[in-house]
């Protein structure tokens, strides 16, 4: 077999293609990426590997000889993209086993790709340089000296390729890797092989030398593989919210920040202001102290960040509210609610603060004198006049908020005295037959105690009554005529005001006159009674009584 510097060197590369592309094949089943792109697959590199066809069409001039094609060849390239749409490439291609010849080329050169639903076509030109064998190495040529007797050694020259070719997007592994359907390119090799020569004379003999101007047809298939993307991360986001809404100064709250697209490799820090309160924490959550808050709406405003990028931070807000306390109430009572002048009343008052503040009790009253600074108090009506007394209760909670609320006392006037009538001493009159209506000198002392009495109470006033035996038969007469008499006696010769003295008659069996003392204020019940009518003339000797 003829020796070739580089036959080995060509199967080794095209071998290693050929592992290259079950590696990939096999990390495609076994390894999947962690995020699905969204519509085409917009990578930053692409690598592929595969096989490639070489169609020779060119000689070496001027012996003629003609290249063949190379019908098994290995590619491996590398495309890194700028953008959506336009990278830098570099490709390798070993065709180590033609006919005649061997080739291999590296270039580099741009490559443009437009994406459509599942596919995605590319354009690349590129540049470089190629290793050509020369068209007498063939390994059916004598060997003389371990030489091949028509040898030619393998030579650099320029490259330049350009073609282009579609990928299929294979749905596995969230489309880490794509079929690359067909990569066709027209390649152009130049290599010059020195001068024409002839072989030595005597050994075998061929040409050596020329010059070769290849134009080919280079076909391509295989795997390529996509790495990291050019479309940016989704932006940090970051909603927060404060639970409860709204509270009462001092009440805690508690806001929670959630964060959405950051890169679980990075460590995001957070950070809480507030422009009500005092805010603390340093993770997705805080608390806020609302203890020096007034009462008002309020923002809490959270920061994540996980770099100096404006999309690995972002902010959120939320809105809480603090609300004044309730002020108080009261309910106020007296028990007892009335009372006699100088006694006293419990005043009772309930204070109620809906968040449970402290209160203070005061009271005052529109009479008497109230004490008390807790929520009982006591009323004394110590010198005050007869009639209602209202009784405010008060009460004020640590924030200087009151509630009031009232009742009332009655004091009742004191009772009045009773004047009552009293009977004074009764005078007789059936001793004398003849003169059954006159005054006697029996009568003197009963008569002279009643006008001391009159005397000694000069408000007072007196009821006479006259009154007759039921076997008188003029008893009516008589019985005024005695009360008469009797009234005719304290006033003339008594000297009794006669505006002072009444007369009636009576119901009362015998030949009397009762006498009744009427006190100032005193109620005299003359329901029982007929009073007499004193202008009625009388008769003679009932006016004797002035001779006693």
């Amino acid at each position: 077999m003829v020796y070739r510097p580089l036959y080995s060197f060509g199967r080794f590369v095209l071998a290693a293609c050929a592992v290259s592309l079950g590696v990939a094949s096999l990390g495609a089943q076994t390894t999947p990426s962690t995020t699905a792109p969204a519509g085409p697959n917009l990578s930053r590199v692409d690598v592929f590997l595969g096989y490639s066809y070489y169609g020779a069409h060119g000689m070496v001039k001027p012996e003629g000889i003609s290249y063949s094609s190379i019908n098994v060849g290995g590619t491996v390239s590398g495309a890194y993209y700028f953008n959506k749409y336009v990278g830098m490439e570099v490709a390798l291609v070993a065709h180590p086993d033609g006919n005649n010849d061997s080739l291999y080329t590296g270039s580099a050169g741009p490559i443009f790709r437009a994406h459509m639903q599942n596919y995605t076509l590319f354009a690349h030109a590129n540049a470089g340089g190629a290793y050509l064998g020369g068209p007498n190495q063939n390994d059916e040529a004598p060997v003389i000296s371990g030489v091949p007797s028509y040898y030619e050694p393998n030579t650099w020259g320029p490259t330049l390729a350009v073609g282009g070719g579609m990928d299929y997007d294979l749905p596995f592994f969230n489309n880490r890797f794509s079929l690359r359907l067909f990569q066709a390119d027209y390649r152009y090799v130049h290599a010059d092989f020195g001068p024409q020569i002839s072989s030595t004379p005597g050994t075998a003999s061929g040409l050596l030398g020329g010059r070769a101007n290849i134009g080919a047809a280079e076909l391509s298939t295989g795997i390529v593989t996509h790495f990291g993307s050019i479309v940016p991360p989704p932006p940090v986001t970051y909603s927060c919210a404060v639970s409860p809404t709204t509270v009462y100064p001092g009440d805690p709250i508690t806001a929670t920040g959630t964060a959405l697209n950051l890169n679980p490799k990075k460590t995001a820090s957070y950070t809480w202001t507030a422009d009500g309160g005092t805010v603390a924490g340093t993770s997705s959550t805080a608390n806020i102290d609302t203890k020096s808050a007034a009462p008002g709406t309020y923002t809490v405003k959270g920061h994540v960040s996980e770099g100096n990028k404006p999309a690995e931070q972002a902010d959120c807000t939320a809105q809480y509210t603090v609300k004044p306390f309730d002020p108080p109430t009261i309910s106020c009572s007296a028990s007892p609610s009335s009372l006699n002048p100088g006694d006293s009343s419990t005043i009772t008052a309930s204070g109620v603060s809906p968040q449970n503040r402290p209160l203070t009790y005061s009271y005052s009253s529109t009479a008497g004198s109230v004490s008390g600074t807790s929520s009982t108090a006591t009323l004394s009506t110590a010198g005050a006049a007869p009639g209602t007394i209202t009784v405010t209760c008060n009460v004020v909670d640590d924030k200087g908020q009151t509630a009031s609320s009232t009742t009332t006392v009655t004091v009742a006037a004191p009772p009045v005295p009773q004047v009552l009538t009293s009977n004074l001493c009764s005078i007789n009159f059936d001793r004398d037959k003849r003169r059954p209506t006159r005054v006697n000198n029996e009568a003197k002392a009963c008569l002279d105690d009643i006008a001391l009495n009159l005397q000694r109470t000069s408000d007072a006033k007196i009821a006479v009554i006259g009154n007759a035996a039921g076997d008188e038969k003029e008893g009516k007469k008589f019985a005024s005529e005695r009360a008469i008499n009797t009234k005719e006696y304290l006033v003339k010769e008594k000297g009794i005001d006669a505006s002072r003295v009444t007369v009636y008659t009576g119901s009362q069996d015998g030949k009397t006159v009762n006498t009744t003392l009427i006190p100032a204020g005193a109620n005299f019940d003359a329901s029982s009674y007929a009073p007499v009518d004193e202008s009625a003339p009388k008769a003679p000797e009932h006016h004797k009584h002035h001779k006693m």
